[in-house]
Parts: structure tokens; sequence; C-alpha cells
């Protein structure tokens, strides 16, 4: 009876996990080399809104993500060019934004950068400007990228040895880092561990 409920479970998680990975846009690339559950990326461009936190790395991205959460929701402001009438009006609308994946976090002079990525219909133009102060609007140029996935806790131990599994890969496979790594995570904090999606990528470039 216990083995059956707990396949049900699993199941279900799955199902949750598959309709929401359908609904949430990603960031687009295109695999270069695939060894397992390593891969070299092509990515393409994109927009991401970002902010800074100095707090150890577990508590990050929670205290990131609140502030992020909110501009995404309609903390933002949104400015329209209206045909001429009469009377004339100006107002500044709230915007709610389409979440995205994955959720990145990388460590910059100590503190920790915590990413969205916005999705593909704006432009550094038509994008809502946060309201937060603490939040920044970033236009990130078409990259190379290694990235390794996972199953697991958002953990520090986790992440350092993936980072070190991807790194040691990297060298193998003819290519150097030419960035900082970022931890990227693509699934709700009550997706259960073991069904989650993370990854370590690092920015890369062929070694001569």
């Amino acid at each position: 009876m216990l083995k059956r409920q707990a396949a049900l479970v699993i199941a279900l998680c799955s199902m949750f996990l598959s309709a929401t990975t359908m609904a949430t846009e990603e960031a687009e690339y295109t695999v270069l080399l695939k060894d397992d559950n390593l891969e070299v990326r092509q990515y393409e461009p994109q927009i991401v809104a970002e902010t800074v936190v100095d707090t150890e790395f577990e508590d990050a991205g929670s205290e990131a993500f609140g502030r992020l959460f909110k501009y995404i929701s309609g903390n933002n402001q949104s400015q329209a060019e209206i045909a001429m009438t009469a009377p004339v009006g100006q107002v500044a609308e709230s915007q709610k934004i389409d979440m995205t994946a994955p959720v990145g976090q990388t460590q910059v002079d100590g503190k920790w950068v915590v990413s969205f990525m916005m999705p593909s219909s704006f432009t550094m133009g038509s994008i809502p400007k946060p309201n937060d102060e603490r939040i920044a609007l970033r236009s990130v140029p078409e990259q190379t990228m290694a990235a390794i996935r996972y199953s697991g806790l958002w953990s520090e131990s986790g992440y350092q040895k993936n980072k070190s599994r991807l790194e040691r890969w990297i060298g193998e496979k003819g290519y150097i880092a030419a960035g900082a790594p970022v931890w990227a995570r693509y699934n709700a904090p009550f997706i259960p561990w073991f069904l989650r999606r993370n990854e370590v990528l690092i920015p890369v470039e062929q070694a001569q």
C-alpha cells in the first residue's frame, strides 16, 4: 500500500513538473557538445533582471527572489505612447511579466548576483522599468556556456561538487573558462528535491 502511495506521489509530482516546464519559457540555446549530463551550449541573446545581495550562498536566492518576483508581478512602470486626443492623460501602469527559467546566481566581488531571465518578447526598449532601484536590467549577448545538470537539494555542497566536475570536463574537452560560474535553478521550492532541475553554467571558449 505504501509503495503504491509513494508511486502515486511521484507520478503526480512528475505530471506537475512537466506541466510547469511546458508553461515556462526557458533560455534558448543550441547544444554543441553532449556527454551524459554535461553539455556545451550556444545561448541566444537575452535580457535579465538582476539584483545584488550580500549574504551567504544558500540565503542569497531567497533574499533576492522576493525583490525580483515583485518586479515581474507588477512592481514596475510601463509607459505607452498614446495618440493625441482630448483631454491628454498620462499614467504609469503596472505590468505583470511571465515567469521564466532559470533563476541564476553568480558571485561578484564577494556578493551574490541573482537574476531572472526576461521573456524573449521584450527588448531593452520595451521592457518595463523596475520601481525598485536595487533591480537592474541587463542585455546579455550570445555566449557559449558549459553546463552540468543535476537534481537534489539547493545546497552549497551540491553546487561545489558539480562545479568541480564541470571544470574538469571543460579542460578535458579543450575549452577554458571565460567567466564566473552561474548556479541555475529551474523549479519552485515546493518541488521535491529528487525532481528538481539544477545546473552549474560556466562561460567558455575554445583553448588555443
